[in-house]
């Protein structure tokens, strides 16, 4: 049995994708070892901490704003049209990001929010990847950015990033396998009935 409890952020925002943010919350959330030990604890945060409408007008309350949200070891930054619109243009939210990296450890992100790390700095001279239709623009935004396509995720280590929308799940599952094992991903990819492949 492992003892260790990971805490888990996830970054919000108007217009942010709703499978982005929600499929990690499930999976992280619903994980178990023993079916009595749940090794992540999943908590929301936006800047200001207020209501944000995702993506088609979902509302969603965060726990916690900028100012009082504690530190996580891993940090999930979703995409959706709010950050390419908003979220990219704000520099509070970009510089909020790397600082971050300071603490977590790990960083993933999830679609477009690829972008969002590359502005920070966070992907220069790493391998990465995004939702398929944002590969090109990424690519040409960001030279100094090797950009991979036809994958779920690519793995940096301390920074993980994914395609497009539901493989913010496919990314999860990783995580999961990584920090316990290929039986706990599994068991946790039965319980929601998700097909797995482990590598």
């Amino acid at each position: 049995m492992n003892n260790k409890q990971w805490s888990v952020g996830i970054l919000l925002f108007d217009e942010v994708e709703v499978l982005d943010f929600a499929g990690p919350f499930e999976v992280f959330s619903v994980t178990s070892i023993d079916d009595n030990e749940y090794p992540f604890d999943v908590k929301t945060g936006s800047q200001q901490g207020e209501l944000i409408r995702a993506r088609n007008g979902l509302k969603v309350h965060p726990d916690y704003r900028f100012e009082t949200m504690p530190s996580f070891d891993i940090l999930i930054i979703p995409g959706g049209p709010g950050a390419r619109k908003n979220e990219f243009y704000n520099e509070d939210v970009i510089e909020w990001i790397f600082n971050q990296m300071k603490n977590v450890q790990l960083m993933t992100s999830v679609c477009t929010e690829a972008y969002l790390l590359a502005k920070a700095g966070l992907l220069t001279g790493r391998q990465c990847t995004t939702h398929w239709r944002s590969i090109e623009k990424l690519q040409i935004e960001f030279p100094e950015v090797d950009v991979k396509q036809e994958v779920k995720f690519v793995d940096e280590g301390k920074i993980i990033t994914s395609g497009g929308i539901s493989a913010g799940i496919n990314i999860t599952f990783y995580i999961i396998n990584r920090l316990l094992g290929a039986e706990t991903a599994q068991k946790t990819a039965k319980r929601i009935e998700y097909d797995i492949i482990i590598k």
